[in-house]
């Protein structure tokens, strides 16, 4: 076999697959895995096949040793699944990391660590637990807590939350596929106690970095954005990575080269290689010197799983390098894989993990045949000798050779991580072959610079800051081309994700070109016939769905938004927006995630800075110029100067009033000359009929509008009425849900502030009409999908309706319960 680790690699993922989605108890698995061990080693003529299942077995096992619950003293056994008040003793398995946080003008600053737990205590008892929580704590910790310190911990522990929107980054996931079932939220570093004998110093890793830091600002004037990334970038430093540092390189397609990865490693193994095969070292003392720096980079790195993949796989080629042993960069990676996953096989399911072995597989795989194609669109006359060629003639193909590979190892790489980058990030970047083209050369530069200045250190300073001043410039340089690059036209696209099909698809279709499998003479026919046939389902696909429409209602802190998703992209709607946090932490994702880059239509119903406080950097973003505003004169200052900025070029907005139609909107409320003291009296009621299902949009009316309301509209029949929580009174009163009687009643509330949570009498009175309610608080977002033939609602956690199923709400023949008088 060519590349047997190839298939043993293929055989073990199909394992941790089959792990992930059907999981027995741990002790059937235990005992087949045994049974089929002695099964092979007894049956000699069958052991290669019986291999095979047996490594799949393996695999299984691997897997659910490391998710099922075995102690009893197991953090998901032990600690409440609802946040609570606890005190945790445990050791820092980490460093702690610092993040910045910018809200607006505000920088905030939180820490992040690991921590390996041995005990916790509730009041006054402690209670032996295992397990690895993570720790999240306002303000930066102090220095003598760092790696390895036993400590106690005074927070909230509680389930990491889940994404309460659709598209939003699943940070709970995340952390379980880590291992990690559990966070602690410390408010300050005074919740923090160390327990453990003072020990001499930090360990050596974080000396190491904070010496490393030191030299590489060695002789700059001050620590500035291309100091701080030199940092990021050579040293695993994130702290430097802030949401609004990251989006010039997330959109470019340069990200990656702040990530310890294969780039790092091979540049450094490179240098060192090449270092000591100038002085004449031999191969195996070359491997034996590299392999160690390798992995001692790696260490003082932080041990980042990147790092540590790239740095196996490296470990794997240059031992055969150094062995004189045939390398296959195929095998390698298959080899390279297995170790991995051996060792953590949740790596599999992590996205660092899938790009970086999708990239490098994409590299093997698809520059061989892009190679073959760049050397006929360069071949010369081939009747032509090099020896009568030119100086400039032989420098000018040098270089085209030089770009053009460049140029293919960089499209290789975006082919392979196309569907992925999708995916987990919404974007489609075609600026990425460009920008990569010219980065990545700058990065390795840059990274020669910094290893440069870590080499001469404080023994020739003189040296040390000239390699600090060149890999500054070259910093410099990347970030402004990553930001140039950016504003190109048709720089990036924001798309929805693809599905699993679509990923078969796709990756069927790039390997079967690029191999020429599907352009053989003899498989002609058959490639056309699927492709058609794919094209086909396609068409289908889009011409059964073309007349759907998708309402989502996103939670969002102390307001909501209104997303819906009509038949056309000209024909959406997004009402409301969220303050200048919730549009930075939830709208704008969440759009990005739908695919939306235009934004056709944006109305503000309430005068309320938490539903609209955000929308000047919204449509600036979105490039939305039409724009609808309620014709009532709300009071805040804050939403006059949106309302006037708005007005002017390139916006387009028009006020709405009861008797209007916006879209699929009838407008009910309010009038033109209505009045109030309470900003809420003056929400945009909305009403549409959507396949034949009527919805109901409240915003946040507070009570003298629902009487309003009331008295002015004869027909407010709706299936689902929305509502959200008005400032002084309830929403919803009696006398408005015997005229709307609907069969779903959705109240947008929020955990924070204190008034936006549905109180209990509203919760009580609402039970009693025997209605389906859902509130946002608990449930998350809301997504209802109207349909020719039925109407489905479908919630962040996970619930499920047909609104056929649903019954009616029924009338009050009399008061339900007392509300208080207005």
């Amino acid at each position: 076999m060519k590349r047997p680790l190839l298939f043993v690699a293929l055989v073990y993922v199909g394992g941790l697959l089959l792990a992930d989605a059907i999981q027995p108890p741990l002790l059937i698995l235990f005992s087949l895995a045994f049974a089929l061990l002695v099964l092979t080693l007894a049956w000699e003529q069958a052991r290669g096949l019986l291999v095979w299942p047996l490594l799949l077995i393996v695999a299984w096992v691997n897997l659910a040793s490391r998710t099922v619950v075995v102690s009893p003293n197991d953090l998901r056994k032990v600690a409440d699944r609802e946040p609570a008040l606890v005190t945790l003793r445990g050791s820092l398995t980490e460093p702690p990391s610092l993040r910045v946080y910018i809200q607006g003008d505000r920088e905030s600053l939180r820490t992040l660590t690991r921590v390996c737990v041995t005990a916790l205590r509730r009041g006054e008892e402690w209670h032996p637990a295992v397990g690895t929580v993570m720790v999240s704590t306002t303000g930066e910790l102090p220095a003598e807590i760092f790696a390895g310190r036993a400590v106690e911990i005074t927070g909230v522990l509680g389930p990491p939350p889940s994404p309460l929107v659709p598209g939003l980054f699943d940070y709970r996931n995340h952390l379980v596929r880590q291992g990690i079932y559990f966070q602690l939220k410390a408010d300050a570093t005074s919740d923090w106690r160390v327990v453990d004998a003072v020990p001499s110093g930090p360990p050596f890793t974080d000396r190491f970095l904070a010496w490393a830091q030191r030299t590489l600002a060695l002789g700059l004037p001050e620590s500035d954005e291309p100091l701080r990334l030199m940092w990021a970038m050579a040293l695993g430093w994130k702290t430097a990575l802030t949401g609004e540092v990251n989006e010039p390189f997330m959109k470019s397609g340069t990200m990656h080269i702040f990530a310890i990865s294969g780039l790092h490693i091979a540049l450094i193994a490179g240098i060192l290689v090449s270092l000591l095969r100038v002085l004449r070292v031999p191969r195996v003392c070359c491997g034996l010197v590299v392999v160690p720096m390798i992995w001692f980079y790696t260490a003082a790195t932080g041990w980042q799983s990147s790092a540590i993949r790239s740095t196996v796989m490296m470990t794997i080629i240059i031992g055969g390098w150094s062995l004189r042993r045939p390398t296959d960069l195929l095998n390698s990676l298959a080899a390279a894989a297995f170790v991995i996953l051996l060792w953590d096989p949740q790596q599999l399911f992590q996205a660092s993990f899938q790009l970086s072995f999708f990239v490098v597989l994409s590299i093997a795989l698809f520059m061989p045949p892009l190679e073959k194609l760049r050397d006929r669109l360069l071949a010369g006359d081939p009747l032509l000798a090099a020896e009568v060629m030119t100086r400039w003639q032989r420098a000018w193909r040098f270089l085209l050779r030089v770009l053009s590979t460049g140029l293919v190892t960089s499209l290789a790489a975006w082919l392979g991580s196309l569907p992925l980058t999708a995916y987990y990030f919404h974007l489609f970047s075609p600026v990425t072959l460009l920008a990569n083209l010219i980065v990545v050369p700058m990065s390795s530069l840059a990274l020669m610079c910094n290893l440069g200045s870590l080499i001469c250190g404080d023994w020739l300073p003189w040296a040390t800051e000239l390699f600090n001043h060149c890999g500054w410039f070259w910093m410099l340089g990347m970030i402004k081309l990553s930001r140039w690059a950016t504003e190109l036209p048709g720089a990036y696209f924001y798309v929805s994700s693809p599905s699993a099909f679509t990923f078969i698809i796709y990756y069927g279709v790039l390997i079967g070109t690029m191999s020429g499998w599907l352009g053989k003479p003899e498989r002609r026919w058959r490639t056309t016939a699927a492709i058609l046939l794919v094209a086909a389902f396609y068409g289908w696909q889009s011409f059964v769905t073309r007349q759907d429409v998708e309402f989502t209602l996103l939670p969002l802190h102390g307001g909501h938004a209104e997303y819906l998703d009509a038949a056309g992209k000209a024909n959406d709607w997004l009402m409301d927006c969220g303050d200048t946090n919730s549009v930075g932490f939830v709208t704008r994702p969440f759009l990005r995630a739908k695919g939306v880059n235009h934004l056709p239509r944006l109305m503000l119903t309430h005068g309320d800075l938490k539903h609209v406080g955000g929308a000047e950097g919204l449509v600036a973003e979105f490039h939305c110029h039409d724009i609808f505003a309620s014709s009532f004169r709300f009071r805040s200052v804050t939403y006059r100067r949106i309302f006037a900025n708005l007005q002017r070029a390139p916006f387009h907005l028009q006020t709405l009033h009861r008797g209007d139609k916006a879209g699929p909107w009838h407008i009910l409320h309010p009038t033109e000359a209505d009045e109030s003291t309470q900003a809420d009296d003056g929400a945009l009621v909305r009403q549409g009929e959507f396949h034949g299902a009527k919805l109901l949009l409240l915003s946040d009316l507070g009570r003298a509008g629902q009487n309003l309301l009331l008295d002015r509209s004869n027909d407010l029949r709706a299936d689902i009425v929305v509502s959200g929580i008005p400032t002084q009174t309830e929403p919803l009163c009696d006398a408005l849900l015997d005229a709307i009687r609907p069969r779903l009643i959705i109240i947008a509330d929020s955990e924070l502030p204190a008034t936006a949570r549905a109180s209990e009498r509203l919760k009580e009175r609402l039970t009693r009409r025997d209605v389906t309610v859902l509130h946002t608080r608990e449930a998350g977002a809301v997504t209802i999908s109207f349909r020719l033939t039925d109407c489905e609602i479908t919630t962040a956690d996970h619930q499920h309706f047909n609104l056929k199923d649903l019954p009616t709400m029924r009338v009050s023949p009399q008061s339900l319960t007392s509300e208080p008088e207005e």
